[in-house]
C-alpha cells in the first residue's frame, strides 16, 4: 500500500538539535556517477541524547567517519540517515555517490545539455549528500570541484574563487569559498563549456565587482541585455535602497532545463535560459522586459533572501513577496509605472484570485504544508507583493526605508520570519500594524462592496464600505482585514475636489478596518464622480454599481493613468457579464454604440502614452472575464471575447487603420517609447485581422515577412491564429522551418499551436508532442505546449467531451515520476473543479481520482489531488 506523505503545520517548528557551522564539500564530478565528500563542523544545540537526523534522498552511501574515525551508530531510513551517540561538537565526514545524468526532476544536481548544473530550493540539497536540509542551519560552504578538463572546462560554485590547478589525468580542480553563512537551499555547483561574457561594476563604495554570465556556445550574441540589465539592478538597488554588492564576483548561468525561472544562489545565479538570452529576432519586447524583471529580482535576492533568510519555508513570502515588490519597483523605475502597475494587476485578477477560490487557497504564510514545491505559488509572490506594497502605502517611503534599514540591521546573516519584518516596519515608523497583520494569516480574496450619496443641501458627499471575505476550504471563518482603500473624487469638468472634513484636509488612503464604515467628505460641491481602489491599493475585488457615463469619463480625465485602465476594464466587464448572459439564453451578443465610442476616443487621443493605449485596447483574457463569474462558462467566455473582438475590429476599423501607419519604426530599439508605439500599432493590427478579410490577410503577411524583429514577426503570426487568417498555415510553416532549432523561439510558435481557438484544436496539440522541436524532458517545452493548453485555452481545455481532461491524465500520468514539480503546476486547472457546472465538475473528479490511484503517487500531485477531492 502507498505510504502517503504527512503534512508538517507551522505551529510544529523547532530548533535543530543539532547545527552545523562551516562545511568542505568536494565533488568528483561525472554524469553517470559523481562522488561527494561531506566534511562538516556539527555542534549539538538540543538534548544530550538527541539523534542527528540527516535528509537524504536517492543517494547511495560510501562511508561515514566522525572526527575521522568510522562511525558504526547509524542507520538508514526512507530520506535520512540517523546518527546516535555522537559527541557535542565533531566533525562529520559523510562521503555517497549520486548520478545526474539519471535525474529526470531537476532537483539536486542534474545534467542539462552537456552541462551539470544544480537547483536546490526548497528541499533539493538532500539528493546532493546528507545533510540538515532546512533553510535555518546556515554554514560558511568551502567548495572543490574536480573534473574532466576538455569536457567541464568551467567549474562554478558560491563565493570567491580562491585556488585552482590541473591534475594529471587530465582532470582540474577549483576551490570556491563564500564567506557568508546560508542554507543549503543556496548552493551551487554548474560545469560546463560555455561562452563567457564579462564586465565590471563598481560599486558605490569603490570596490570592483567581476561580472560574468555564462551561455551555451553560440549564444554569446544574446546575452548582452541580461548583462546590462544586471548592472542597472546593482546601480537601481544602491540608489534605491542603499544596498550594495557583497563579494568579489557575480555570475550567471543560462540552462535549458530548469523547472523555475531562476534561482538566486549566492554569487551564482543559475538561470531558465528564457530569462537570460535576447536579441530583436529571437526575443519579444515581452522577454526583455521580463529578463530585466528576472534578473533584477534574482539580483535583489542577495540582501532580501539570501543575507537575510527564511526560518522556514512557512515564511516563504518573507524573501518572495518582498522580492517581488522590489522587482516590480525596479522595473516601474525604469520603464513605466502604469503598465507595469497593470501588468501585476492583470496576474492578480486573472489568476491569483482563482487560485484563492481553488482548494489550494492558502494565506501569504500558509499554516500546513504537505509538498513544499506547491507553495511557490501566485499567493506567496504576488500576493505576497500586494501586502508589502500595502504597508508601503500605509507608511510612505520613508518609513519604509526605515523600516528596512532597521530589519537589515536586526537580522543580517540569520533566519528571520514575516512576523520580525511587520515588527522592524511598526517599530521604524510607530505606525500599529497589528490590526494589519491578519493579512499573513488569512485566506482569500477580499469583496469590498461601495455604496455612495450626495446630498446638495449639506453639500456632503458619503461613502460607506463593507468588506467581506468569502469563507475558503482551509479557513471557513473570516475577519475584517486593514484594507488601504484609495480615492479621488472629481467634478464634472475633470477636477479633482479636495478631500476634506470637519475644516480639515483628509487623506486619500482611507483606513478601512472594519466589516462596515462610513466616510463624509465636506464641500462637496457637485455630484462628484468617484475614482475608488487607484492603483490596486488593496489585492480585494470591488464592487460599486458604476453607470456607463462614469466609466467613460474616468477613461477620459482620471489623472491616475491605472485608474482610466482600471475605468475601461469595469466598462467592459458590465458589457461580458450581459452577454455571457445572453450566450447562456441563445440571445443575439451586442455591444451599445456609446462603449466603442470610448475606445475609439482613446485612440483618437494625441496625448496618451501609446503603452497605455495598447493596455486599454487589449481586452481581458478568457481567464480574467473567468474572474467575473461564481460559476464559469468557458464556451460563453470564449464567445463573448470573441463577439467583442469583432464589434470592436468593425467599429473602430478606420481609426486602427490610421493608427497602425502611424505608429510604424524605421527601426528596433528596446526603448519604452518605442516599445509603446509597438505595442499599440499591434493591438490595432491584431483588431485589423478580425475585420476586412482580404486586407487583415495582406497587412498580416506583410508585417510578418518585413519585420526586423521578433516582436512584430510574433504580432502577426498571433493575429493570424487568432483570426484564422487565410495566410495562418503558411507562416507557421515558415517560422518551424526557419527556428525549429531554437528551442525558446519554437516555445512561442508552441503556444499559438495551443491556444488557437480552431475546432480540433487538442489533435494538433497531440500531433505535436511528436514535433521535432518538442521534448517532454524539457519544462520549457512542455509548459508552452501541454501548459498553453490548459490554462491558456479554456474553451478547448473545458470541452463538453471530457477530451481536455483526458489529455492532462495522460500527460499527468508521465510526467508523475519523470518531474513531478512541472506536473503539480499543470494540475492546478483541473483542481478548480468547484468552479463548474454539473456535468464538468463528474468528468474532472473522475479524472482526479484516476490520477490518485497511480501506483507511487509524487507528493507534489498527491497533496493537490487530495484537497480537491476533499
Amino acid at each position: 500500500m502507498t505510504q502517503h506523505p504527512q503534512a508538517k503545520y507551522r505551529h510544529d517548528y523547532r530548533a535543530p538539535d543539532y547545527t552545523i557551522g562551516d562545511i568542505d564539500l568536494s565533488f568528483e564530478l561525472d554524469a553517470q556517477k559523481t562522488t561527494v565528500t561531506a566534511i562538516s563542523q556539527v555542534q549539538r544545540q538540543g538534548a544530550a541524547d538527541a539523534q542527528l537526523r540527516l535528509d537524504g534522498e536517492g543517494l547511495t552511501l560510501v562511508s561515514v567517519a566522525v572526527n575521522d574515525a568510522p562511525w558504526p551508530h547509524y542507520r538508514l531510513e526512507e530520506g535520512a540517515l540517523v546518527l546516535s551517540q555522537v559527541p557535542e561538537r565533531f566533525t562529520l565526514t559523510v562521503v555517497n555517490e549520486i548520478s545526474p545524468a539519471a535525474n529526470t526532476a531537476l532537483e539536486g544536481l542534474y545534467q542539462s545539455g552537456e552541462a551539470l548544473c544544480t537547483q536546490c530550493e526548497a528541499e533539493g540539497f538532500r539528493h546532493i549528500t546528507w545533510y540538515l536540509d532546512r533553510p535555518d542551519v546556515l554554514a560558511r560552504f568551502s567548495t572543490r570541484i574536480i573534473a574532466d578538463k576538455a569536457r567541464y572546462p568551467f567549474l562554478l560554485s558560491n563565493g570567491n574563487r580562491v585556488a585552482q590547478g590541473s591534475l594529471e589525468d587530465g582532470r582540474h580542480w577549483v576551490q570556491w569559498q563564500d564567506p557568508f553563512p546560508k542554507p543549503c537551499y543556496l548552493f551551487a555547483l554548474v560545469a560546463g563549456d560555455f561562452d563567457v561574457l564579462r564586465d565590471t561594476f563598481t560599486t558605490r563604495s569603490g570596490r570592483d565587482v567581476a561580472l560574468e554570465l555564462y551561455v551555451d556556445r553560440g549564444n554569446l550574441d544574446r546575452a548582452d541585455w541580461a548583462m546590462t540589465s544586471l548592472k542597472n539592478s546593482m546601480k537601481w538597488d544602491e540608489t534605491r535602497f542603499g544596498l550594495e554588492y557583497d563579494l568579489d564576483i557575480y555570475m550567471i548561468v543560462a540552462v535549458d532545463f530548469f523547472n523555475m525561472g531562476a534561482m538566486e544562489n549566492k554569487g551564482l545565479n543559475v538561470f531558465n535560459s528564457k530569462y537570460v538570452l535576447a536579441r530583436a529576432q529571437t526575443a519579444t519586447d515581452k522577454d526583455y522586459l521580463n529578463i530585466e524583471r528576472v534578473i533584477g529580482h534574482e539580483y535583489f535576492h542577495n540582501w532580501t533572501g539570501n543575507r537575510v533568510t527564511c526560518r522556514d519555508w512557512f515564511q516563504l513570502s518573507l524573501k518572495e513577496g518582498l522580492t517581488v515588490f522590489r522587482d516590480q519597483e525596479f522595473s516601474s523605475d525604469l520603464g513605466s509605472r502604469a503598465v507595469n502597475r497593470i501588468a501585476n494587476v492583470r496576474t492578480m485578477r486573472g489568476m491569483q484570485f482563482a487560485e484563492d477560490a481553488s482548494p489550494m487557497a492558502h494565506p501569504i504564510r500558509p499554516d500546513m504544508v504537505i509538498e513544499m514545491n506547491n507553495f511557490y505559488t501566485l499567493t506567496v509572490y504576488e500576493k505576497g507583493a500586494e501586502v508589502i506594497r500595502m504597508l508601503h502605502t500605509l507608511l510612505g517611503e520613508e518609513n519604509f526605508q526605515k523600516g528596512m534599514q532597521l530589519y537589515f540591521e536586526r537580522h543580517d546573516g540569520s533566519a528571520a520570519t514575516c512576523d520580525d519584518f511587520v515588527q522592524a516596519m511598526e517599530d521604524a515608523s510607530n505606525v500599529d500594524l497589528s490590526h494589519f497583520r491578519l493579512w499573513y494569516s488569512q485566506s482569500g480574496t477580499p469583496v469590498v462592496t461601495v455604496h455612495d450619496d450626495y446630498n446638495p443641501q449639506t453639500e456632503q458627499y458619503t461613502l460607506t464600505i463593507s468588506q467581506k471575505t468569502p469563507p475558503t476550504d482551509d479557513q471557513p471563518e473570516k475577519q475584517p482585514l486593514h484594507i488601504p482603500f484609495d480615492i479621488e473624487l472629481y467634478d464634472s469638468e475633470g477636477k479633482v475636489i479636495p478631500l476634506q472634513k470637519g475644516g480639515h484636509p483628509v487623506h486619500h488612503v482611507l483606513n478601512v478596518t472594519q466589516a462596515q464604515q462610513t466616510f463624509v467628505f465636506d464641500n462637496v460641491y457637485f455630484q462628484p464622480v468617484p475614482s475608488l481602489l487607484r492603483e490596486f491599493s488593496a489585492p480585494v475585488k470591488l464592487e460599486y454599481k458604476w453607470n456607463d457615463q462614469q466609466l467613460t469619463f474616468l477613461m477620459r480625465h482620471a489623472r491616475n493613468d491605472f485608474s482610466r485602465w482600471d475605468a475601461a476594464q469595469s466598462l467592459l466587464a458590465t458589457y461580458i457579464k450581459l452577454n455571457v448572459a445572453r450566450h447562456q439564453q441563445k440571445q443575439p451578443l451586442s455591444l451599445p454604440l456609446h462603449v466603442a465610442d470610448a475606445f475609439r476616443a482613446i485612440l483618437l487621443d494625441e496625448h496618451i502614452d501609446p503603452a497605455l493605449a495598447a493596455e486599454i485596447l487589449t481586452l481581458p483574457s478568457q481567464n480574467e472575464m473567468a474572474e467575473l463569474f461564481p460559476l464559469i462558462d468557458p464556451l460563453a467566455i470564449a464567445a463573448v471575447q470573441q463577439a467583442l473582438t469583432h464589434t470592436l475590429a468593425t467599429e473602430l476599423a478606420d481609426e486602427c487603420l490610421a493608427v497602425y501607419h502611424a505608429n510604424k519604426l524605421d527601426s528596433y530599439r528596446i526603448d519604452h517609447e518605442d516599445i509603446g508605439k509597438r505595442a499599440l500599432r499591434n493591438v490595432c493590427l491584431h483588431y485589423l485581422a478580425f475585420g476586412d478579410a482580404e486586407l487583415a490577410d495582406k497587412l498580416v503577411s506583410a508585417q510578418y515577412r518585413q519585420a526586423d524583429n521578433m516582436t512584430d514577426a510574433l504580432a502577426a503570426l498571433s493575429a493570424a491564429v487568432g483570426a484564422q487568417l487565410p495566410c495562418r498555415d503558411a507562416l507557421m510553416a515558415e517560422y518551424d522551418k526557419q527556428w525549429h532549432q531554437d528551442g525558446l523561439v519554437m516555445d512561442k510558435w508552441f503556444i499559438l499551436q495551443a491556444t488557437s481557438p480552431e475546432q480540433g484544436v487538442l489533435s494538433r496539440v497531440r500531433e505535436l508532442l511528436n514535433h521535432r522541436s518538442f521534448s517532454m524532458g524539457n519544462p520549457n517545452r512542455i509548459r508552452s505546449l501541454i501548459g498553453a493548453f490548459v490554462s491558456g485555452n479554456p474553451a478547448a481545455f473545458h470541452a463538453q467531451d471530457g477530451s481536455g481532461y483526458q489529455f492532462l491524465v495522460d500527460m499527468l500520468t508521465e510526467l508523475n515520476t519523470r518531474n513531478p514539480q512541472v506536473a503539480s503546476r499543470l494540475i492546478e486547472p483541473l483542481i478548480r473543479m468547484k468552479r463548474y457546472d454539473e456535468k464538468r465538475q463528474v468528468m474532472m473528479r473522475a479524472a482526479l481520482e484516476h490520477l490518485k490511484g497511480l501506483e507511487n503517487l509524487s507528493g507534489d500531485l498527491y497533496e493537490k489531488i487530495s484537497k480537491a477531492l476533499a
